[in-house]
């Protein structure tokens, strides 16, 4: 089985980076690039399994854990000892994450940013593939922490074992459904395939979630295939493999450049859900909490270090993310890490709670769990209580790089300038005369065809034409032949916005006398 930088397939004998099982053990120059894949065949640590997989899986997840065991006698995360000060030596800390997408740069950024180091760790990154893999590692206590998609960590719970996560990283669902250029409606998509990283992942939760909502049986009425990461996801949808694929920035530019359909945006509809989040044991915050806090700490600074320096986020998106499109990396950014991170990364039980009602239908347990079970808020809180959060986006910190553990000297030291006064957009004021032509350019054309763009929901139509998003099920009732599920409509979906005769003009016009 090979274990390699480039996210591909297991081969034999066993290489990282050029290093093979006859010069092992593995040089720390090498260990923040490690990555493992075991992408489409060992199905390593899935929570589904099948006869077919059992002895692959076992196999693949044997090699994993060879590889783990050697990365934590060079790189230690169980050893019992106090955190140290800044100013003594680091602690190692290993730190697993399971995807190469946008949604992971709060680890990348903080480890590049050297704020791990600036808060006495010397963290080691690995990617290992998928969150139902990323989880096996934190139960076989071979690392510390994983960042990884909220339904690993839920799922392993439920089935067990201690893992609880303790920051909220995306609390939402970043994706667009891209499906084949022959396919504009849902219905369509009857006997094709769509891919996934892994079944329990997050892209398969989202997947699934999509399906229903279309009246479309996941399994039944569309096949559901493992196919691994963002990248291998979208070149199976460009080969024909598969004819539908959850995926985010960057790739969303991407597959609307090369001509495919967004079928839904997922991120529009503004549903709470655990998409990202960051994991450990509660036997470590039980033993080690000075890591765990340390560990917060670094994240706290390094999302503040993302959001407030463009250039630098852009590079470390560069190198991750491995592209050179300008275009597709700044939509990136301001997608994921100026809109969608959260400042305070507190995981959301709201989301939470609703994955949990989502597995019920297949996990008993799941009926009776609370969202609360799944989390340890104690951290994150410690943290926003005692101003530290806030304090930080009141002033941009000196940081350090991860060359060097103690601070940069202030000559190195970027600071974000704000732009002259002059340049800063100004505020658009609603008058009188605006709010009137909005009335009237909403008013005069109904009823009216309508073609539903991105980001568009029933409500927001109900705001924009009537002047009320409480109007939403009057555009329902008028497209109740064709419209299944009112709180699920699709991009390029043919809607009838029906005339709102007395009460329209009453609703807009009030308050502008």
């Amino acid at each position: 089985m090979a274990v390699k930088m480039s996210a591909g397939d297991l081969d034999t004998p066993f290489e990282i980076h050029g290093i093979t099982s006859e010069n092992w053990p593995i040089s720390r120059a090498y260990a923040h690039e490690l990555e493992i894949s075991d992408v489409t065949r060992a199905n390593i640590g899935g929570l589904m399994e099948t006869d077919s997989t059992k002895n692959r899986k076992r196999d693949g997840w044997l090699g994993v854990s060879i590889f783990l065991w050697a990365l934590a006698a060079v790189f230690p995360v169980t050893a019992k000892a106090a955190d140290r000060p800044i100013g003594g030596p680091l602690e190692k800390v290993t730190i697993v994450y399971g995807g190469i997408s946008a949604g992971h740069a709060p680890l990348w950024v903080t480890y590049e940013a050297g704020l791990f180091r600036k808060h006495g760790l010397d963290a080691q990154i690995v990617f290992v593939e998928g969150g139902s893999s990323a989880v096996q590692t934190l139960i076989s206590g071979d690392v510390a922490f994983a960042q990884m998609a909220g339904a690993a960590p839920l799922q392993s719970n439920l089935k067990g074992s201690d893992v609880v996560m303790i920051g909220g990283l995306l609390n939402t669902m970043p994706f667009q459904f891209i499906v084949a250029k022959d396919i504009q409606r849902p219905e369509q998509l009857k006997g094709k395939a769509v891919a996934v990283s892994r079944f329990g992942s997050g892209s398969d939760f989202a997947t699934r979630y999509a399906l229903e909502r279309y009246v479309l049986v996941p399994e039944k009425d569309v096949a559901i295939l493992e196919i691994g990461s963002q990248p291998a996801r979208f070149a199976a949808l460009e080969k024909g493999k598969v004819q539908g694929v959850m995926v985010q920035v960057p790739f969303t530019l991407t597959a609307k450049k090369m001509g495919f359909n967004t079928l839904a945006d997922l991120q529009m509809l503004g549903l709470e859900y655990q998409h990202t989040a960051l994991a450990t044991t509660r036997r470590l915050i039980k033993s080690r909490p000075d890591l765990v806090r340390n560990i917060i700490k670094a994240y706290v600074e390094g999302i503040h270090y993302y959001k407030t320096h463009r250039r630098e986020a852009l590079a470390i998106l560069r190198k991750y993310l491995k592209t050179d499109d300008t275009e597709a990396l700044t939509e990136t950014y301001e997608v994921i890490g100026l809109t969608l991170l959260p400042e305070k990364p507190y995981p959301t039980l709201k989301g939470i709670d609703a994955m949990l009602r989502e597995l019920a239908r297949k996990e008993p347990k799941a009926q009776t769990a609370r969202p609360e079970q799944f989390v340890d808020l104690t951290f994150v809180k410690e943290l926003d209580s005692s101003g530290f959060m806030d304090r930080l986006y009141k002033a941009t910190p000196v940081v350090a790089t991860r060359q060097d553990a103690g601070p940069l000297p202030a000559s190195v030291v970027i600071k974000e300038k704000m732009p002259p006064a002059k340049e800063r957009a100004k505020p658009d004021i609603v008058t009188p005369a605006k709010k009137s032509a909005l009335t009237v350019l909403g008013a005069s054309a109904l009823p009216q065809e309508y073609t539903v763009n991105a980001g568009d929901t029933l409500s927001h139509l109900a705001l924009r034409f009537y002047g009320s998003a409480h109007k939403w099920p009057k555009i329902y009732e008028a497209n109740a032949e064709t419209l299944k599920n009112p709180h699920y409509i699709y991009i390029g979906q043919q809607l009838l916005i029906p005339a709102d005769h007395p009460e329209l003009e009453k609703n807009l016009n009030q308050g502008t006398g």
